[in-house]
């Protein structure tokens, strides 16, 4: 049955494309996407050119059955034979095959960034995330439509209690309730969205689009037909507004259409500026090309180029013109690179759009090269130029290192880790362009940090001449005008205050700085915070502004995770409120926090065994993945999530003060006594909203902001705090950040161990180390000794500094000596304010205690057989520094575990850590410590001399004979004087040589070796030869050898006897003499 269409969503329709502004519309009913087919027939009835193509995006299916599938596939063929009658053809059959629909999972939005499409289809509201809403929105062009289906409700209200996908990751263990709060404030700003119409699946328009009932068509002005030309040739990109709210002159051309014009005729004559400019559609956009060339032009090697805005404002377009010009510059070797080559779609297209321009021709000048890699489907990732010289424009992976490259374009940066971005830069020009409103959620890091510290060292070298050498040059460039849809576009304006993309621009001033310790801290109620009431509103609008300006890591997401969060809660620091004011109190300090632990023990164990931690609770799961124990999670604690304070207000102490605060709140010390015992009455804003979804009605449901809520600040005096073990944080390991942290008692337990890399525990926006701490909090559950700080952390910290120390070789090895060392007490009044908090003043050490033989022994068994000889070598100056590095890391260890007990500077300690236990280089050293070469040396050998004159004494000490073995030892003089027992060796010496040379000379030992009766037994044995005897022969004589030899025996024998019969006659002698 035909049904006539109500005239508001025409009207809707038309007004949007006459002034180049986006439309939405919220389809509710399981036949929503039949009515896909109306408003993209009513749009492309609408629109001057071509049919505008679609981005259908969706969580996991797309629900078409396989029968349509087959039917699409008859009618494509049919319509290419030219025998399909369309009356006989289901319309969204038709739809699906005829509209260029681009089809996207949700998972993989990442690759549409850079493009531009006329119409967004959002499927599976569960599944979306204010990062997907703010991502695929904003491809959408000027007079496009954003359509969002919504299954079959009974009320709108009951979109306050739908269970999202993403809830799933806030639950924990002990809180498994999340709250919609998001979604309800969604819900109450489409009704103030002007260009917003919620309908059904019939396009019966809702009572909460009431404020579409005045809604008139625009009136057109004629259109030029060189504004006609210029608006099919940009395709989605139009000169000028066509319903300009700008004052026109007599030629009817606004204010900044005169200057761009201006500015194109002054450099019209200018190769390749002119015909370049020439594409531009603001002036904004014109001044990014000229920048861009005079930097090419300049051909300066050591040059970056940040190009910022916000979506929609022609980046990608003014650095396809501008690398355009490169080519005609006579640049060879260009990269260009981007989270994915689908990304780079419109840079492509307009370095094309710049060779037309500049009279190159394709198939002539340059060929295109597309992809054959499936995952970027046919993406154009190279162009070859072979005009002149042989050029090339090359798509690269953000990981890979370009080689011989001499301009290099990195596009969508925010959406790249920072230290990938950081590697990228080299000797070569490097052109930067990247959205900073946060949609990747990691736009502020690139301008908190990188694009900061390149702007320091451009100040740097531009007031040195020898900086002005080795320095990077840097400009940014900022684009305000939007050009993918009209200046005052009300999606733009909506999506910015739903998701607070634009708050970095409206940071409150403050009238006033109060001492900190004149503030206090409130608990914010967060059902009357994303209530959407106005002062609620201002008030949320501010905390944002708060974490964007504070914070590197910021995206669209953290919202929800505020409002829906079970486990997340929010503080603020106020100044002195006075309440006869109407006015909210200035923000000095957000804190957010989340409950974690009370764990079973049977989880924890299970996990163990497993090897996988779920999701929440991260301070819980990794102390017990670390020190594989089970008591801990069952503890309860509280992760402070950010804390950021007002730009005005950093570095006053109202940090410090907001955590001081924390802590004594949860440990019982704001809240009075007689309070503890008040039960607090449980909220009921969710009930409420449940009976109110059962009794409305689609068609007849008014949705209006709730009215009874409880207040919005809540002092912590007036509120139940709750029973807390400890207070943890994780964070980016930079140094100011660990001391404030371990300034406030918060004691290191893990640093992630792995390197910069994309996929790891590490920071992958900023790529610096994880590091997670703890505080204990007073809590009655658990003893502790009053002398100790840390209570129960201590064994685990312990544990932890030995660990980090021998990492310190390999993961930490780049890691700052600053962060491992502690501070110099003159530089830095904080007594621990270090990783390992060594003790290097052992003054009031006594060297000789009894442990000082455990730790000779520990040390001994730990040093190589060869140390202690090179040590003294090196020591006394025969040894070069570097042949102790084969045992200078022991030695270093065993110092800072406190088992050498060596007073040593800061500076001198300092050095061993660099160099013993990090082993870097010392042009490393001398960069770092700002220290000459000789002066890293001298201090190093000053610690190789105190260690030896340490270990030395010790081995000494125990190589010394002890008093008590002394005195087991008779002290009687000899009974024989030393010359006349030296007289009676030498005497017994000299007669046991004789004996020996008589014994050799003595005839009677010689008859062994005579031959008795010779002649006859010659003659017998040349007989028995047959008297010839051969030259070399040999002729046996026999011999009584046995007999002789007994005789000589028995001589022998008397012999020994007279002589063991002086020496005894002698002994004899002397004893009468003495």
């Amino acid at each position: 049955m035909r049904k006539k269409v109500d005239e508001r969503i025409r009207t809707l329709i038309e007004n949007g494309v006459k002034a180049r502004h986006r439309s939405m519309f919220v389809i509710i009913g399981d036949k929503s996407r039949d009515q896909i087919v109306n408003l993209h027939y009513m749009l492309s009835k609408s629109v001057v050119k071509s049919r505008p193509n679609v981005l259908w995006c969706y969580k996991d299916k797309l629900e078409l059955s396989s029968h349509k599938k087959k039917r699409a596939k008859q009618v494509k063929k049919l319509m290419q034979r030219g025998l399909l009658d369309p009356e006989k053809v289901d319309p969204f059959s038709l739809f699906v095959e005829t509209a260029g629909i681009t089809y996207c999972l949700y998972r993989d939005s990442e690759r549409i960034l850079g493009n531009t499409f006329g119409m967004c289809i959002l499927q599976d509201f569960e599944a979306l995330t204010p990062n997907l809403l703010a991502r695929t929105i904003e491809t959408v062009e000027g007079g496009g439509l954003i359509v969002l289906l919504l299954r079959s409700l009974s009320s709108l209200t009951s979109l306050c209690t739908m269970v999202m996908d993403v809830h799933e990751r806030y639950r924990t263990e002990s809180h498994s309730q999340a709250t919609a709060r998001f979604n309800e404030r969604f819900l109450l700003s489409l009704a103030s969205c002007k260009s917003c119409i919620v309908m059904d699946d019939e396009l019966n328009i809702l009572p909460i689009s009431s404020h579409m009932k005045s809604i008139s068509s625009f009136p057109v002005r004629e259109v030029s037909s060189v504004e006609i030309f210029q608006v099919l040739n940009a395709h989605f990109m139009v000169v000028g507004i066509l319903l300009s709210e700008q004052p026109v002159d007599s030629e009817g051309i606004s204010e900044a259409e005169r200057e761009l014009k201006d500015l194109k005729e002054q450099l019209n004559d200018d190769f390749p500026v002119g015909p370049l400019i020439s594409k531009c559609c603001t002036m904004d956009q014109g001044k990014a090309v000229v920048t861009f060339l005079d930097a090419i032009l300049d051909k300066n090697l050591r040059s970056t180029v940040a190009l910022l805005a916000a979506r929609g404002r022609g980046k990608s377009a003014a650095l396809g013109l501008a690398v355009a010009g490169a080519v005609a510059a006579g640049y060879s070797n260009i990269f260009v690179t981007a989270p994915s080559p689908e990304n780079l779609k419109t840079l492509f297209e307009f370095i094309c759009k710049g060779f037309n321009m500049l009279d190159y021709k394709e198939h002539i000048d340059y060929e295109v090269v597309k992809s054959t890699n499936p995952d970027f489907k046919k993406a154009t990732v190279r162009i070859d130029i072979n005009k002149h010289h042989r050029q090339t424009i090359r798509y690269i992976q953000p990981h890979e290192k370009p080689l011989q490259v001499e301009l290099l374009v990195v596009d969508e940066a925010a959406a790249i880790p920072l230290p990938v971005v950081k590697s990228l830069l080299g000797p070569y020009l490097v052109f930067l362009s990247s959205t900073v409103n946060g949609y990747e959620g990691t736009g502020r890091s690139l301008s908190l940090k990188l694009l900061q510290q390149l702007e320091e060292q451009h100040q740097v070298s531009s007031r040195s001449t020898e900086a002005a050498v080795s320095g990077r040059l840097f400009k940014k460039i900022d684009l305000s005008e939007s050009i993918r849809y009209a200046s005052g576009d009300p999606m733009e304006s909506w999506l910015n205050a739903l998701l607070c993309l634009d708050v970095t621009n409206t940071i409150p001033s403050i009238s006033r700085l109060p001492l900190p310790s004149e503030c206090d801290l409130y608990y914010v109620n967060r059902d009357t915070l994303f209530s959407y009431h106005d002062d609620s509103e201002l008030f949320l609008q501010r905390m944002m502004a708060l974490y964007v300006a504070s914070h590197y890591k910021n995206s669209p997401n953290d919202l929800q995770l505020m409002a829906d969060a079970p486990a997340h809660h929010l503080f603020v620091l106020l100044g002195p409120v006075d309440e006869s004011q109407n006015h909210l109190p200035d923000i000095l300090c957000v804190i957010q926090i989340c409950f974690e632990g009370q764990i079973s023990r049977t989880s924890a164990i299970k996990s163990l065994g497993e090897g996988h931690q779920p999701h929440g609770d991260q301070i819980p799961w990794k102390f017990c993945e670390q020190f594989r124990d089970t008591v801990f999670p069952t503890l309860s604690g509280a992760r402070i999530v950010r804390i950021a304070t007002h730009p005005s207000a950093m570095r006053l102490g109202y940090g410090s003060a907001a955590v001081e605060l924390l802590s004594r709140y949860f440990e019982g010390q704001l809240t009075p006594i007689s309070e503890l015992d008040i039960e607090e009455q449980p909220e009921d804003s969710q009930s409420r909203i449940v009976e109110a979804a059962e009794k409305a009605s689609l068609l007849q449901e008014n949705i209006k902001a709730r009215t009874n809520l409880p207040p919005l600040l809540v002092p912590l005096r007036e509120r139940r705090p709750e029973k807390l073990h400890y207070l943890g944080v994780s964070f980016g390991l930079i140094l100011d950040l660990f001391r404030f942290w371990r300034k406030h008692n918060f004691v290191p337990f893990f640093i992630c161990p792995v390197a910069v890399k994309i996929v790891t525990i590490v920071n992958n926006v900023t790529g610096e180390h994880t590091c997670m701490v703890l505080k204990r909090l007073n809590n009655d559950d658990i003893e502790t000794s009053g002398s100790d700080q840390l209570g129960f952390l201590n064994h685990f910290y312990q544990v932890f500094r030995q660990k980090f120390t021998g990492q310190l070789l390999g993961a930490f090895r780049e890691m700052e000596y600053k962060l491992a060392m502690r501070h110099d007490l003159y530089l830095c009044p904080c007594t621990c304010c270090s990783i390992l908090d060594p003790k290097i003043n052992f003054s009031e050490v006594d060297p000789t205690s009894s442990s000082s033989t455990e730790s000779l022994k520990s040390i001994s068994e730990a040093l190589a057989s060869y140390a202690m000889m090179y040590l003294e070598a090196y020591a006394n100056n025969r040894l070069d520094h570097g042949q102790t590095d084969d045992f200078n890391h022991e030695v270093a260890r065993s110092f800072f575990w406190e088992k050498i007990p060596v007073t040593l500077s800061y500076a001198q300690a300092s050095v061993l850590l660099c160099k013993a236990l990090q082993k870097k280089k010392l042009e490393r050293i001398e960069e770092e410590m700002k220290l000459e070469r000789q002066q890293i040396l001298s201090l190093y050998l000053k610690v190789m001399k105190k260690f030896y004159k340490y270990l030395s004494g010790l081995k000494s000490k125990e190589n010394r004979p002890t008093a008590s073995h002394l005195n087991d030892i008779a002290m009687e003089p000899h009974p024989i004087p030393l010359e006349e027992e030296l007289n009676n060796a030498a005497k017994q010496v000299k007669d046991d040589m004789k004996s020996k040379v008589d014994g050799m000379l003595n005839p009677d030992l010689l008859q062994h070796y005579a031959i008795r009766d010779k002649e006859a037994d010659f003659e017998n044995a040349l007989q028995n030869a047959s008297g010839k005897v051969v030259p070399g022969s040999v002729v046996s004589v026999k011999s009584d050898r046995k007999k002789i030899e007994k005789k000589g025996k028995e001589i022998e024998d008397q012999k020994r006897e007279k002589r063991n019969k002086h020496d005894h006659s002698s002994k004899s002698n002397k004893k009468r003499k003495s």
